[in-house]
């Protein structure tokens, strides 16, 4: 088969700029492109991780009045992480909305959380049991 691996999970965003200082800020990664200039009808950014640039966020904005296709829904994106009570409590300190009560666990030993991105895009962090 000559598919190989993900290649990037497009987000539809409401604010260019805002969701790209939001995924460095909140998640740690860094703009790798963007085409398109402010004021053009469609404007991407490419997001990615400091030496793992082999999955990328792609973050799409349409200027308002046109619309992506309604092809499907993708539930969440979520993001590894080595010490999921350290993230936590620094997620509970920036008051981001749609933040879970609690870290969740998984009977195999994962555990997890969910918040909100900046357009309401649910964001994982999420630490596999061999981290644990």
């Amino acid at each position: 088969m000559g598919i190989r691996k993900i290649e990037h999970i497009g987000i539809r965003v409401s604010a260019l700029e805002d969701s790209i200082e939001f995924y460095e800020r909140i998640i740690g990664m860094k703009l790798l492109s963007s085409i398109g200039e402010v004021g053009e009808q469609l404007r991407l950014a490419f997001l990615t991780f400091p030496g793992q640039e082999s999955v990328e966020v792609e973050l799409v904005y349409l200027r308002e009045g046109e619309d992506l296709p309604n092809e499907g829904k993708v539930n969440h994106i979520a993001f590894t992480a080595s010490d999921i009570e350290e993230e936590y409590a620094r997620i509970s300190a920036l008051g981001l909305s749609g933040l879970d009560p609690e870290i969740r666990s998984l009977p195999n030993g994962c555990r997890f959380f969910f918040f909100n991105g900046p357009d309401g895009e649910r964001i994982e962090l999420f630490q596999p049991a061999f981290l644990a």
